[in-house]
């Protein structure tokens, strides 16, 4: 869906203005697990990198919520309530589910909450929301370097909220919780590239009009 915001147009799906659109690149996938987007309200006000909303459209089974403290919100403790819910953060008693699968029982529906927000703010979300709190953490080991060239990132490996979920399918589908195709996770990261492609290209046409120009 396409909107005027302000003096230009934009995508009201991935939330960038129309010239820069990246849903023609998102290739879906369909996961058991659902996926909850906890958005902070400042990552939302982004519009040139933020991969919340790309996380988002790229699973079809998920949901997203803004906000910082989600206590009382209603439908994140009715998923709470209906689901074996974890967490995706680190901490010293997160189950690294590279080395502990998460129970496989097929009658229990499985849900993942990730925190779209910087490290400030995302503790901030964490201590203000005492359901979260309650749930079990889980992280995994990462070797990755993160392909987020235009940003950079707080410790050498951290990694982007797209590139943490796609992480996490990898070890998912490892365990064989998930029964996703291997191009399926290959093209995860597309909309994420072209992104970072299209920002890149926007800041080396301005340093060659800034020259120009001197």
């Amino acid at each position: 869906m396409q909107t005027l915001y302000g003096d230009r147009e934009k995508c009201y799906d991935c939330y960038r203005p129309k010239s820069s659109c990246m849903c023609s690149f998102v290739n879906q996938v369909d996961t058991k697990t659902l996926f909850i987007i906890l958005m902070h309200p400042k990552e939302f006000k982004k519009v040139k990198n933020g991969t919340g909303h790309l996380t988002y459209l790229s699973l079809k089974n998920s949901k997203l919520f803004i906000g910082i403290d989600f206590t009382n919100h209603k439908e994140v403790n009715e998923i709470i309530l209906t689901h074996q819910s974890y967490i995706l953060y680190p901490s010293q008693n997160s189950i690294n589910i590279n080395k502990h699968n998460l129970d496989k029982a097929d009658n229990e529906k499985k849900a993942i909450f990730i925190i779209d927000a910087t490290w400030s703010c995302s503790l901030k979300m964490l201590r203000d929301s005492k359901n979260l709190q309650a749930l079990d953490y889980i992280s995994f080991d990462n070797t990755k370097l993160s392909q987020f060239k235009i940003k950079e990132q707080p410790q050498k490996y951290c990694l982007s909220t797209i590139e943490s979920t796609l992480s996490v399918l990898e070890i998912l589908n490892n365990s064989k919780i998930e029964n996703l195709k291997d191009n399926d996770l290959k093209q995860f990261l597309s909309p994420f590239h072209k992104m970072i492609m299209y920002q890149m290209e926007c800041i080396q046409n301005h340093k060659s009009n800034a020259v120009r120009y001197k």
